[in-house]
């Protein structure tokens, strides 16, 4: 751009204001490009980063595992996608995990930076809708057994980086057997095991040392562990949390009383491994 010898002083006045104009353009234009990465895109990138491996360098084995997972959940019944959802399970057809407590999505809240849905969601095992929580519950009394369809929907579950707790209600004998059955079925490779105190798993929001039962040495946590994180975490003596449920009870059942500290380190957990 040519720019003329001489300038008249209002001639210099509108020339110094067409150049801050194009110069606020320039910078607005930049801005607006920069806003028009997406949050998807923004996310990978940051992937990337932390891992230290571009994103065309991955191979197809890694772009192949890494679909698997669970994917961010469909929020269900209109709630902000930064709301957590927990799935309470309908299984073995139409037994359902009544008698768990979601009191301890209050104090996940209270304790931590984790929002959470203040209720539970109604789902089937067999369904696909499955795949839409980071972490679900199953709970019941009496023998259950689990149709095929439930089996390989919870396999892929586990499979893909989601978290099942279990509790047997009122400390079922006839349900710790049936759900020790069918664990041995689903993931006949990874047997249940004794969860130790010094786990990750107690000390994510809360700092636990010990199991507290209502009557005498409560049972340890057992395990089943999917590629170095556990994907099924079971008590014998359950978890229910029956003080905060209405028209439910321990029925005579060693129920753990510190559950709704370990319910809350189990959330937070299914969220960060």
């Amino acid at each position: 751009m040519v720019t003329p010898k001489k300038l008249d002083r209002k001639s210099k006045q509108k020339w110094f204001q067409l150049t801050v104009l194009l110069g606020a353009l320039v910078v607005w234009g930049m801005h607006g490009a920069a806003q028009q990465v997406t949050p998807r895109k923004a996310k990978s990138q940051a992937a990337a980063s932390t891992s230290g491996t571009p994103e065309s360098s991955q191979t197809e084995s890694d772009k192949s595992k890494t679909q698997q997972r669970v994917p961010d959940p469909k929020q269900v019944g209109r709630e902000s996608e930064s709301i957590v959802q927990v799935a309470n399970l309908v299984y073995a057809g139409v037994k359902s995990s009544q008698c768990f407590s979601d009191h301890f999505l209050v104090e996940v809240e209270k304790h931590s930076a984790i929002s959470t849905s203040r209720r539970f969601h109604a789902v089937k095992l067999s369904s696909d809708e499955l795949f839409n929580f980071p972490m679900v519950i199953m709970t019941g009394e009496g023998e259950f057994r689990l149709t095929d369809a439930e089996r390989k929907n919870l396999r892929t579950y586990v499979e893909r980086g989601g978290l099942l707790l279990a509790s047997a209600g009122c400390s079922s004998g006839e349900w710790d057997r049936s759900f020790r059955k069918e664990m041995a079925t689903v993931f006949p490779k990874n047997s249940l095991s004794q969860i130790a105190m010094n786990h990750p798993v107690f000390n994510t929001v809360f700092e636990i040392k010990k199991l507290v039962a209502k009557h005498g040495k409560p049972r340890p946590l057992n395990g089943v562990s999917y590629e170095g994180r556990l994907g099924v975490i079971y008590s014998q003596d359950g978890l229910n949390d029956t003080a905060h449920t209405q028209g439910c009870c321990c029925c005579g059942g060693n129920e753990i009383k510190n559950c709704v500290q370990i319910n809350a380190n189990i959330l937070a957990y299914s969220l960060i491994y």
